[in-house]
């Protein structure tokens, strides 16, 4: 029987089955296909799931208004994993897949990070991802695309959660090589990678099981890859953002474990359509300030500086505490929060900021 896996052993099991048998090894895996250059996205097919491939995901972050004018931000994550394992198995029951679900709203007047996390197994229809188009279940949570390209969002657990419709506004933004994202020094060290910012939102959050009216805009990304980042990668730090000019910036490097960085890249689109990349030594992230959590002790630069070639930008938390303890599910910690972005000392835009490998070094 599929069921949510709040305290799930087996998760913890299968990393370290995954990391005994050498993650070199299950890269070359004849069944799971890598990310190559050469590779053209095709739309709606690349909306769908991926399962050739190891990891994937669909990503949604953005900044919601009250009837009253208060701020919240959003984030919802769908991860699809193939285990590597089972696959030759032709029992109903094999864990092919597996499914895992993050759902958190940065709320100012409770003053921390509200989340929930799910982990089932593919199947059964209570759990999957198909291809094709973007459809994704886990249990009586949904992410789908609908016909007319508007997205619905319905993530409800207990008194907390919200249903949201989402409708893109712009076309697609290819990341780095029409596609191909570069994450590392090696070739094979990249994923497929599309955002689609400024997504116009409308729905209800329901917060101590009370529905509340709300409105805003948001970023979806949706990356898919094979191979794992350099073994010298601690972490990352990401921000995407909606600017107020209608421009998308997307940016992000990867920490070396020794200092400095492993891989940096930042795109900047203008409402026109015009796309400006960044390559590596052109991108700079660095704290202004750091809020160390009370949860985990871990200590997050939730200020930032981030400069995209000639450009500087200023960003400043909603809220300090947007921590996010996923340990049941993808056995990690990390920050994730909506932040407001300044250049000039002016009002730019509104985002999400995402750092990992603070609370301890990434093991990938």
């Amino acid at each position: 029987m599929i069921r949510k896996m709040m305290v799930n052993p087996w998760i913890a099991l299968l990393l370290l089955i995954l990391n005994l048998a050498g993650l070199e090894a299950l890269a070359q895996s004849n069944r799971l296909k890598p990310v190559t250059p050469d590779y053209q996205l095709s739309f709606p097919l690349d909306f769908g799931a991926h399962e050739d491939f190891r990891i994937e995901w669909w990503y949604i972050t953005g900044w919601l208004e009250t009837e009253d004018r208060k701020p919240l931000g959003f984030q919802v994550t769908f991860f699809r994993y193939a285990t590597d394992v089972n696959h030759d198995n032709p029992s109903r029951f094999a864990a092919k897949y597996l499914i895992i679900a993050h759902l958190a709203l940065s709320d100012p007047a409770a003053g921390k990070l509200l989340h929930r996390e799910r982990t089932v197994r593919e199947g059964f229809g209570m759990a999957y991802s198909k291809q094709g188009d973007t459809d994704v279940k886990l249990d009586d949570w949904t992410l789908v695309r609908q016909a007319d390209g508007r997205y619905a969002v319905d993530m409800q657990d207990g008194e907390f959660g919200l249903r949201l419709d989402l409708a893109p506004t712009q076309s697609p933004l290819l990341q780095d090589q029409n596609g191909f994202s570069r994450k590392g020094p090696k070739p094979e060290q990249a994923s497929y990678y599309y955002s689609e910012p400024h997504l116009n939102v409308s729905g209800t959050v329901f917060r101590d099981g009370k529905p509340v009216a709300v409105k805003g805009s948001a970023w979806l990304d949706h990356e898919w890859s094979t191979a794992y980042l350099d073994p010298d990668a601690d972490g990352w730090d990401w921000v995407g953002a909606n600017l107020d000019d209608g421009s998308a910036l997307m940016a992000f490097q990867i920490r070396a474990k020794e200092g400095g960085k492993v891989w940096a890249y930042a795109a900047l689109r203008d409402a026109s359509g015009n796309l400006t990349l960044f390559d590596p030594e052109q991108v700079d992230f660095t704290p202004v300030r750091t809020w160390r959590s009370p949860h985990t002790d871990a200590e997050y630069p939730v200020e930032m500086r981030i400069r995209t070639g000639d450009i500087e930008w200023h960003l400043t938390p909603l809220l300090d505490d947007q921590e996010l303890d996923s340990r049941q599910s993808t056995a990690t910690v990390y920050w994730e929060g909506a932040v407001t972005l300044t250049r000039d000392r002016q009002p730019a835009g509104r985002g999400y900021l995402e750092l990992t490998g603070y609370a301890r070094a990434l093991s990938l």
